[in-house]
């Protein structure tokens, strides 16, 4: 991580061995990075109390299924944002 290059119109971008990658590229993998570990660490099993039933789960599928729940909002809000043409 050597050069920046911060170009009107452009997004931030940091030379990594040579290629240009954007700096939310970076933010994403290590997010996802430190997501997986989390999951990875939690194994025990977990009581979830849903309205009626209470089921025993894995936490680490607990934590699998939220995390994917909250990106798919997250990239649902994020579309409903962008202005329609």
């Amino acid at each position: 991580m050597a050069d920046r290059t911060n170009a009107p119109n452009r997004p931030p971008t940091v030379t990594v061995r040579g290629k240009a990658v954007r700096v939310r590229t970076i933010g994403f993998v290590v997010l996802a990075g430190l997501a997986i570990w989390f999951i990875a660490a939690n194994t025990a099993s977990t009581e979830i109390h849903l309205w009626i039933p209470t089921v025993t789960l894995p936490l680490w599928l607990v934590l699998a299924v939220t995390l994917v729940v909250g990106a798919a909002l997250g990239w649902y809000l994020s579309r409903r944002r962008l202005p329609r043409e």
